[in-house]
Order: C-alpha cells, then structure tokens, then sequence
C-alpha cells in the first residue's frame, strides 16, 4: 500500500473515532436532538434573521429531551 492511501485511511480512521468519542457522553434522547441543536446554532450566526429562524429547531430539540 502506498503512503498517501495508508495516511488517508489512518486520517478517516482517528476521525471517525473522534466522532465517536464525542458521541459516546451522549445518552439516547441527546443523540436524537443532535441535529436539532446543530441547525439551531448553524442558523444563529447569521444575522438579524438567525434567532428567529432557529426558533422551531430549539422547539424541537426541547421537545425531544
């Protein structure tokens, strides 16, 4: 195998673990209100509209949990 594969794989390797590492604190409701509480705080950076349109997606994520 050549080295630009082997480091690749090992790159999606150690990030496929840190996504899991990250997600193991998290207990089953939390995992479900994930993207809910990525949407919301992706949509809160953008200005003046941002906290308005995050509104339904902190709903959800609140009502999940």
């Amino acid at each position: 195998m050549s080295t630009p594969k082997l480091s690749r794989r090992l790159i999606r390797a150690a990030a496929w673990l840190a996504l899991g590492a990250a997600l193991v604190p998290l207990d089953g409701c939390a995992v479900a209100a994930l993207p809910c509480r990525l949407t919301s705080a992706t949509l809160k950076i953008i200005p003046v509209v941002g906290h308005a349109a995050a509104t339904p997606f902190d709903m959800c994520s609140s009502a999940i949990d």
